[in-house]
């Protein structure tokens, strides 16, 4: 359920949003996450062709799609991945994607879930594209039966009802007889099972105190009003923000062409881009996770959604030289030095303080100068991974050929 809050000046900040809190399961009391890559080369193929990705090799079939663009007819190449065996009972699924889907074409996502009764139906987890005019990038509401339900993009198993496998389903779209060649590049499936905990130990250093990632800072407070089609402007374009500024210390970002759009006032037009292109017309909002991820994957780059255990888990992403993007909500004076609460926000963590705290890129401060902020390590690990909260959600941002670093060893693999 999508959350309204009234976001202020940084002065007189009371709430933060742009990452609405979404409605969570009651979990068991141990937590468990695992992060699988799809294997294009298994599965079914109905006119796909696996290599470099999954690729729109010939039509299997056409459909027809309505949405406030009007109806159109389009035809279709689809893959199903094998089941898959999650390995413990998850309460949650999020899958998201990097693609190339030109104009004239989009993506499907979906999944379904095995739980003590069988399989589930299938659900759709979001419909991309990122160019414009072809269909509306969106979230699927009203999913929902007595198995699991949608809840903008996250599979929510019923209470009673844990997956203990999967299966992942793409369907690319393009304009019958067209040339446009769609193609996912990477697709993942993290399943989850988040203990219900009100409050989380602290975790021991992993390696990267005293480490500080150069990342850009970018304000999402200096957007106040800006594009208010787009949620309302700045104020709740913290996930777009926030994957902005990884995008930039990768040198990655939309060209002074691409953002020709934006009003030359605007101080960091490529801000207003992103929360154009990741923006849910179903959500309402430019904070749909996999949506983020997707959008960075436009400039060549992977991204995942995943969620960590713990601070010594995003250090070892941080030691080799990846920022990481996490969800967390609290209320105001929770998080020491934010000045503010929230049921809902993205912020950049870049490194880490000689005795272990967090240096996170925050958006909502009100300038890009005061965006760097120093939180205290136990304060922070609690309100990110908490059940109360995101339970640890996290974007990884990276490209292809800089490696990510060994997962945790002896716990199934979260990247």
């Amino acid at each position: 359920m999508r959350v309204l809050t009234v976001f202020l000046s940084a002065l007189l900040l009371t709430t933060a949003t742009g990452d609405p809190a979404r409605a969570k399961p009651v979990a068991a009391a141990t937590s468990d996450v695992v992060f699988e890559r799809a294997d294009f080369s298994t599965g079914t193929a109905e006119g796909t062709t696996a290599g470099d990705g999954l690729a729109f090799g010939s039509a299997a079939g056409t459909v027809s799609h309505t949405d406030a663009l009007g109806t159109k007819t389009w035809e279709y190449a689809r893959w199903t991945g094998p089941e898959r065996a999650i390995g413990f009972p998850a309460t949650e699924l999020i899958a998201s994607w990097t693609a190339d889907v030109p104009q004239g074409s989009w993506l499907q996502v979906e999944a379904r879930g095995r739980n003590a009764e069988g399989l589930t139906t299938w659900y759709s987890l979001g419909r991309w594209s990122y160019a414009e005019g072809d269909i509306l990038r969106t979230s699927v509401p009203g999913q929902g039966d007595a198995d699991a339900s949608v809840s903008v993009d996250t599979l929510v198993a019923a209470v009673g009802k844990p997956l203990t496998g999967y299966q992942l389903r793409l369907t690319l779209y393009r304009k019958p007889g067209s040339s446009v060649a769609p193609r996912v590049r990477t697709s993942g499936v993290m399943t989850s099972n988040v203990p219900e905990r009100k409050t989380v130990p602290v975790s021991p250093g992993g390696g990267a105190w005293g480490t500080e990632l150069a990342v850009p800072r970018r304000s999402q407070n200096v957007h106040q009003g800006h594009y208010p089609e787009w949620d309302g402007g700045g104020e709740a374009w913290c996930s777009p923000t926030s994957t902005t500024m990884v995008l930039g210390y990768w040198g990655r970002w939309p060209s002074a062409r691409d953002t020709s759009w934006v009003d030359p006032s605007d101080p960091n037009p490529e801000v207003d881009y992103a929360a154009r292109h990741t923006y849910d017309h179903a959500y309402q909002g430019a904070g749909n996770w996999p949506f983020n991820t997707a959008y960075a994957g436009r400039y060549g780059l992977d991204g995942f959604v995943t969620r960590l255990r713990s601070l010594t888990e995003l250090e070892a992403l941080v030691k080799a030289g990846i920022p990481v993007i996490t969800s967390q909500s609290f209320k105001k004076g929770e998080l020491p030095g934010a000045g503010y609460g929230t049921n809902g926000h993205l912020m950049a963590v870049v490194g880490f303080t000689p005795g272990g705290d967090v240096i996170a890129n925050d958006p909502a401060s009100p300038s890009n100068a005061a965006v760097r902020h120093v939180y205290p390590r136990a304060s922070f690990e609690n309100v990110w991974l908490r059940s109360s909260s995101s339970g640890g959600v996290a974007y990884v941002i990276h490209p292809p050929d800089h490696p990510l670093p060994p997962t945790t060893p002896g716990l199934p693999a979260n990247w």
